[in-house]
Protein backbone atom coordinates (compact mmCIF):
# COMPACT_ATOMS: atom_id res chain seq x y z
CA UNK A 1 0.00 0.00 0.00
CA UNK A 2 1.40 3.36 -1.08
CA UNK A 3 0.01 6.80 -0.33
CA UNK A 4 0.85 10.23 -1.70
CA UNK A 5 -0.18 13.19 0.42
CA UNK A 6 0.02 16.77 -0.84
CA UNK A 7 0.12 19.91 1.29
CA UNK A 8 0.77 23.61 0.94
CA UNK A 9 -2.16 24.77 -1.15
CA UNK A 10 -4.23 27.81 -0.30
CA UNK A 11 -5.35 31.27 -1.33
CA UNK A 12 -2.72 33.73 -2.56
CA UNK A 13 -2.82 37.09 -4.31
CA UNK A 14 -1.56 37.51 -7.88
CA UNK A 15 2.22 37.83 -7.90
CA UNK A 16 2.52 35.82 -4.70
CA UNK A 17 4.20 32.50 -3.97
CA UNK A 18 3.28 29.10 -2.60
CA UNK A 19 5.26 25.93 -1.99
CA UNK A 20 3.57 22.58 -2.44
CA UNK A 21 4.88 19.38 -0.91
CA UNK A 22 4.03 15.76 -1.63
CA UNK A 23 5.28 12.87 0.47
CA UNK A 24 5.06 9.21 -0.46
CA UNK A 25 4.63 6.65 2.31
CA UNK A 26 3.96 2.96 2.69
CA UNK A 27 5.59 0.04 0.93
CA UNK A 28 8.29 1.77 -1.13
CA UNK A 29 11.41 0.22 -2.62
CA UNK A 30 12.20 2.96 -5.11
CA UNK A 31 10.62 6.02 -6.69
CA UNK A 32 11.28 6.87 -10.31
CA UNK A 33 9.78 10.02 -11.77
CA UNK A 34 7.68 12.37 -9.64
CA UNK A 35 5.36 14.90 -11.20
CA UNK A 36 2.87 17.67 -10.49
CA UNK A 37 -0.32 17.97 -12.52
CA UNK A 38 -3.13 20.47 -12.20
CA UNK A 39 -6.76 20.59 -13.20
CA UNK A 40 -8.86 23.74 -13.38
CA UNK A 41 -12.68 23.63 -13.46
CA UNK A 42 -13.92 22.60 -16.88
CA UNK A 43 -10.42 21.87 -18.16
CA UNK A 44 -8.34 18.77 -18.73
CA UNK A 45 -5.63 17.76 -16.31
CA UNK A 46 -2.27 19.11 -17.47
CA UNK A 47 1.32 18.32 -16.60
CA UNK A 48 2.95 21.15 -14.66
CA UNK A 49 6.40 19.75 -13.94
CA UNK A 50 8.27 16.47 -13.56
CA UNK A 51 11.59 15.32 -12.15
CA UNK A 52 13.52 12.08 -12.45
CA UNK A 53 15.26 10.07 -9.75
CA UNK A 54 18.46 12.08 -10.07
CA UNK A 55 17.06 15.44 -11.13
CA UNK A 56 16.49 16.56 -14.73
CA UNK A 57 13.41 18.71 -14.16
CA UNK A 58 10.99 19.48 -16.96
CA UNK A 59 8.21 22.07 -17.06
CA UNK A 60 5.04 22.87 -18.91
CA UNK A 61 5.29 25.92 -21.12
CA UNK A 62 2.87 27.98 -19.04
CA UNK A 63 4.97 27.72 -15.86
CA UNK A 64 8.55 27.87 -17.16
CA UNK A 65 10.57 30.49 -15.34
CA UNK A 66 8.03 30.79 -12.53
CA UNK A 67 7.79 27.29 -10.98
CA UNK A 68 10.59 25.08 -9.69
CA UNK A 69 10.29 21.38 -8.98
CA UNK A 70 12.69 19.61 -6.62
CA UNK A 71 12.81 16.42 -4.60
CA UNK A 72 14.33 15.02 -1.44
CA UNK A 73 14.87 11.31 -2.04
CA UNK A 74 15.68 10.66 1.62
CA UNK A 75 12.22 11.94 2.54
CA UNK A 76 10.36 10.52 -0.49
CA UNK A 77 9.13 14.05 -1.07
CA UNK A 78 8.69 16.26 -4.10
CA UNK A 79 8.21 20.01 -3.93
CA UNK A 80 6.80 22.64 -6.24
CA UNK A 81 7.87 26.22 -5.59
CA UNK A 82 5.43 28.50 -7.35
CA UNK A 83 6.36 32.15 -7.81
CA UNK A 84 4.74 35.04 -9.68
CA UNK A 85 1.40 33.30 -9.44
CA UNK A 86 -1.37 34.30 -11.82
CA UNK A 87 -5.15 33.83 -11.60
CA UNK A 88 -4.88 31.26 -14.39
CA UNK A 89 -2.74 29.09 -12.09
CA UNK A 90 -5.86 28.46 -10.03
CA UNK A 91 -6.49 24.71 -10.01
CA UNK A 92 -6.34 21.55 -7.97
CA UNK A 93 -2.74 20.37 -7.98
CA UNK A 94 -2.06 16.64 -7.94
CA UNK A 95 1.10 14.76 -7.15
CA UNK A 96 1.98 11.70 -9.24
CA UNK A 97 4.80 9.20 -8.86
CA UNK A 98 6.10 5.98 -10.40
CA UNK A 99 6.87 3.66 -7.48
CA UNK A 100 8.23 0.15 -7.09
CA UNK A 101 6.95 -1.38 -3.87
CA UNK A 102 9.50 -4.19 -3.60
CA UNK A 103 12.80 -5.22 -5.15
CA UNK A 104 10.87 -7.96 -6.94
CA UNK A 105 8.51 -5.49 -8.61
CA UNK A 106 9.22 -5.68 -12.33
CA UNK A 107 7.73 -2.33 -13.21
CA UNK A 108 6.80 0.75 -11.20
CA UNK A 109 3.14 1.50 -10.61
CA UNK A 110 1.49 4.86 -11.05
CA UNK A 111 0.22 6.55 -7.87
CA UNK A 112 -1.73 9.76 -7.32
CA UNK A 113 -2.35 12.04 -4.39
CA UNK A 114 -5.76 13.41 -3.48
CA UNK A 115 -4.97 16.93 -4.67
CA UNK A 116 -4.56 20.31 -3.03
CA UNK A 117 -6.42 23.47 -4.05
CA UNK A 118 -4.48 26.52 -5.18
CA UNK A 119 -6.47 29.70 -5.66
CA UNK A 120 -4.87 32.88 -7.01
CA UNK A 121 -7.15 35.84 -6.51
CA UNK A 122 -7.15 39.38 -5.19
Amino acid sequence: QVHLVESGGGLVQPGGSLRLSCTASGSIFSINAMRWYRQAPGKQRELVAGIGSFGSPEYGETVKGRFTISRDNAKNTVYLQMNSLKPEDTAVYFCNADIRSTAQSRLPLDYWGQGTQVTVSS
